[in-house]
């Protein structure tokens, strides 16, 4: 009787003619396919994933594209007055990376530049970066699986033939290169892309008009290393106007007040101005000062620091309780009522030499429905003489100053537009995926991914920092480990099991995505405020915040769930068996090799007795 590819033989085995016999791969089943990644941004999602895919993947060619002069993103552009990081430094850095000599408990924005060049440097990662080369288009190739990129890089500068220079300077002259790759990780973040105010005549101001996402105003600029300071000496009796009641706004108003004439805040909306969710840790450190905003350390404290055991203590003490603010952010719950009282008992208290500035500040909506900001000296900055709290609405900005809707009129000389990012997650470049979608057009009328990190029609692709996966209440860093961590799995899986792609499945998006609606009003992040959680509008699709606490999304990335995606071999003739090679291990075909590795110390597991 004959049987599938074969006919029945002696005592009925079957037997396999020549033609129908599968033909062997010359590869051992663990030896590394070469793989070439390329990360798109060196912040610190492109730093952490370079780290991650170097020390995990075997066989590895990769590149790390940065599109400004230096590494470290957001802190390497940004350099506004009052620069600092929003939630406690130790909070603020990586696993694997301490940190034991931050300065202060809220650390100003050049010192995390420094720390993200420290990591660079301890992990070698510099011979990977290409700094000034950007991503101006992308698009996946279906048959050969990988991704086809266009560079632009810089070739000539004024002030320095090197492209690779970590100061900024004015390039002249840029060339496209072309780059192919087998998985992309994207690092680009949602605070990149930053945005002036649609406001009538801001064009015809006859002063100097400055985004805090570009702090550049002709007075000392010299580079990103250039300390703000040096860029506002001049500015003694000039008049500013600063746009905003956002983080940016927070930070720079109480940091120019000293040094100009005047500042005229114009403020739209409300906001909480709050205390820190781990203010007691703060108040401790200062010994029992309720009026501390900030703390500098001091010599005895970074002495104890350098105790390991004492340290790790401190910081997951931060950690722990910082992740514990996540349950005020639910409707209903206890701490949310709490929170309300104590942050508008601070808030008037501080306000208190300018009581009516409150009724205006203080807002109706929720703790966390927009995005939380200590802004230590914000308060304080404006019940300053020479600091104008302005609740109305801009009418129109002329030649000489602003006018508001009172027709009131004030002159400036400088206008700081502290008005925030684009935060729609549209790419300001062309990126196409299977099928010749664009991934713009699929991201209408909002983005729709698979936990944030992955998108169907786009294999072999996955991003930190993507849609849905900010925090509201929680540290951001362990989250883009975790995205790191599921992005390297899965370039191991590919490798692994020599597979062209790896795509999700768009029942899972679909799936994520009824999750999400279904989450989001649970919160007080779908209550009505105008925030950039909801791309700058008062109502809408949640698209910045993941769907749960910080440890609800760690624990969610943790074990991939691989049949969410569908796949395609590398092989020809499409066995799934194709990863198994020629029947060897490296082991076995080369002389000397252990080949009892599987009772190495490391390997064996030996169970606790019960």
């Amino acid at each position: 009787m004959s049987s599938v590819n074969g006919t029945s033989g002696l005592n009925g085995h079957t037997t396999y003619s020549p033609e129908n016999k599968y033909k062997l791969p010359s590869f051992c089943i663990d030896e590394a396919r070469p793989m070439k990644v390329v990360i798109i941004g060196a912040g610190y999602s492109g730093i952490v994933a370079g780290i991650r895919f170097l020390q995990r993947v075997k066989n590895l060619e990769l590149t790390i594209y940065e599109a400004n002069a230096g590494i470290g993103g957001t802190w390497f552009v940004n350099r506004y007055p009052g620069l600092a990081c929003d939630i406690p430094s130790h909070c603020y850095q990586l696993t694997f990376a301490e940190n034991p000599d931050w300065s202060s408990f809220y650390a100003p924005g050049p010192e995390i530049q420094a720390y993200l060049e420290s990591v660079v440097e301890k992990f070698h990662l510099d011979p990977y970066i290409k700094l000034q080369h950007r991503l101006t288009r992308a698009q996946y190739d279906e048959k050969t699986g990988k991704w086809h990129l266009t560079i632009k890089r810089a070739t000539v500068s004024k002030d320095n033939s090197n492209p690779q220079i970590r100061q900024g300077t004015t390039q002249d002259e840029y060339e496209d290169i072309e780059v192919t790759t087998d998985v992309l990780f994207t690092g680009i973040g949602s605070l990149s892309r930053w945005q002036w105010p649609e406001i009538e005549g801001l064009e015809t101001f006859q002063g100097k008009v400055i985004h805090s996402a570009q702090w550049e105003t002709g007075e000392g600029d010299s580079g990103a290393k250039t300390k703000w300071e040096d860029t506002v000496k001049s500015w003694g009796e000039k008049k500013i106007g600063v746009i905003g009641v956002g983080s940016s706004a927070i930070q720079i108003v109480p940091a120019l007040q000293p040094k100009v004439k005047t500042i005229s805040n114009f403020v739209r909306g409300k906001t909480w101005v709050s205390a820190s969710f781990v203010r007691e840790h703060l108040v401790t450190l200062a010994n029992g000062d309720e009026s501390v905003d900030n703390y500098t350390f001091t010599d005895k404290d970074k002495k104890k620091f350098r105790d390991k055991e004492y340290y790790r203590e401190f910081r997951r003490g931060l950690e722990s309780d910082l992740n514990g603010a996540h349950l005020a952010t639910l409707r209903g719950n206890p701490l949310q009522q709490g929170a309300r009282e104590i942050f508008e008992k601070i808030m008037r208290q501080k306000l208190s030499k300018k009581p009516w500035i409150a009724e205006h500040l203080i807002p109706d909506f929720s703790v966390a429905c927009r995005r939380l900001t200590p802004g230590p000296g914000y308060l304080e900055s404006l019940c300053e003489e020479n600091v104008e709290f302005v609740p109305e609405n801009i009418k129109r900005i002329t030649p000489t100053g602003i006018e508001t809707v009172d027709n009131k009129h004030r002159d400036l000389d400088v206008i700081i537009c502290a008005t925030g990012f684009d935060t729609s997650y549209k790419l300001p470049f062309t990126f196409i995926g299977r099928n010749g979608i664009e991934l713009n057009k699929q991201f209408e009328p909002h983005p729709r991914t698979y936990l944030g990190i992955a998108v169907d029609g786009f294999p072999n692709w996955f991003s930190a920092l993507g849609p849905n996966t900010g925090v509201g209440a929680g540290p951001l860093l362990i989250i883009i480990e975790r995205q790191v961590d599921y992005a390297v799995a899965a370039t191991l899986k590919l490798q692994r099991e020599r597979l062209k792609s790896i795509e999700v499945k768009k029942e899972a998006v679909d799936d994520f995505d009824a999750y999400l609606e279904s989450f989001f009003p649970t919160s007080v992040f779908g209550e009505k405020c105008r925030s950039w959680y909801k791309v700058g509008k008062e109502e809408g699709r949640v698209v910045s915040l993941w769907p749960g606490s910080c440890l609800h999304c760690i624990k969610a990335l943790e074990h991939p769930r691989w049949e969410d995606y569908d796949y395609e071999p590398l092989d020809p003739d499409n066995n799934r068996f194709f990863w198994l090679g020629n029947g060897n291990t490296l082991a076995d075909k080369i002389p000397g090799s252990d080949r009892s590795w599987y009772l190495s110390p490391e390997e064996v597991d030996i169970p606790g007795l019960y």
